[in-house]
C-alpha cells in the first residue's frame, strides 16, 4: 500500500497557488473571447465613425471651412518658427480638433443626444475613444504580455486607423487655401443661422476673463503681427481692457 508524502506548507502553498493562476488564465481568456466577439458586432459602427471623422468629402458632406482654415494657420505657424518636424505638425493638429473635440463626444455622447450612458455603455465607448486616441497618435504603439486586454482588441487595427488620420490631414493641406475674407462670411453665416440658439454674452464674457488674464502676451503678439497692426488689433483690445476695467 502507498502512502503519499506529506506536504510541507510550501509546497501546499505553491500546488494552490497554480492551481488559482490557471482559473485565472482560464477565466481571463473566456474574457477576451467575450470582448472579440463584441468587438466583430462593433466593428463595423467602429470602422464607419472613424471613416466619417477622417475623411475630407465622406458620403457627400464637405469638409467645414473652419477645419481647413485651422490647420493651414497651424501649419503657417510651424513655418514661422521653423518648425519642420512632422511629427510636431501632425500633434499639433491632432491636440486641437480629434483629442480636443472628438475623444470628448465620443466618451460622452450625452452632451449631444438626450440619452441616459449606464456604466457599461461607458466602458465600450472608453474602449472606442482610447483606440481614436492610439489612432491619433504619431508614438509606435507597443504592446507586451502586461498590456491591458482593452488595448489588445484593436491593436491589428490601429496602424490602418493611423494611415486613415495620415491621409485626412494631408487631403487638408493639399486643399485650396481659404482667404480671410471667406472665412469673415462663413462665420457671420454661421452667427446668422445660429442666432437664437446660443449664449453670445456669456461666450465673450469667457474670452475676456482669459484675455483679461493675459493681456499683456496678447497686445505684444499683436503688436508683432503684420496683419494685426493694419487693423489696430493691439490699440482696439487696450480700448476694450479699458473699458471692462471702468465697468468693473
Amino acid at each position: 500500500m502507498a502512502f503519499r508524502k506529506k506536504q510541507t506548507k510550501t509546497e501546499a502553498y505553491m500546488e494552490a497557488a497554480s492551481r488559482f493562476r490557471g482559473q485565472v488564465c482560464e477565466i481571463g481568456v473566456r474574457h477576451i473571447d467575450i470582448k472579440l466577439v463584441d468587438k466583430g458586432t462593433l466593428q463595423k459602427f467602429v470602422d464607419d465613425l472613424f471613416e466619417t471623422i477622417f475623411s475630407t468629402a465622406h458620403r457627400g458632406s464637405a469638409l467645414p471651412l473652419a477645419i481647413k482654415y485651422m490647420f493651414d494657420f497651424l501649419d503657417e505657424q510651424a513655418d514661422k518658427h521653423s518648425i519642420h518636424d512632422p511629427h510636431v505638425r501632425h500633434t499639433w493638429k491632432s491636440n486641437c480638433l480629434p483629442l480636443r473635440f472628438w475623444v470628448n463626444v465620443i466618451k460622452n455622447p450625452q452632451f449631444v443626444f438626450d440619452i441616459h450612458k449606464s456604466s457599461i455603455t461607458d466602458a465600450c465607448l472608453s474602449v472606442v475613444a482610447q483606440t481614436f486616441m492610439d489612432s491619433c497618435s504619431t508614438s509606435e504603439h507597443r504592446l507586451g504580455k502586461d498590456s491591458p486586454s482593452n488595448k489588445l482588441l484593436y491593436a491589428k487595427d490601429i496602424p490602418s486607423y493611423k494611415s486613415w488620420v495620415e491621409r485626412y490631414y494631408s487631403d487638408i493641406g493639399k486643399m485650396q487655401a481659404i482667404s480671410d475674407q471667406d472665412m469673415n462670411a462663413y462665420l457671420a453665416e454661421q452667427s446668422r443661422m445660429h442666432v437664437n440658439e446660443f449664449n453670445s454674452m456669456s461666450s465673450l464674457s469667457e474670452i475676456y476673463s482669459y484675455v483679461e488674464k493675459y493681456t499683456e502676451e496678447i497686445v505684444c503678439s499683436l503688436e508683432e503681427d503684420e496683419a494685426a497692426r493694419k487693423q489696430r488689433l493691439a490699440f482696439k483690445l487696450e480700448q476694450v481692457v479699458a473699458f471692462m476695467s471702468l465697468e468693473s
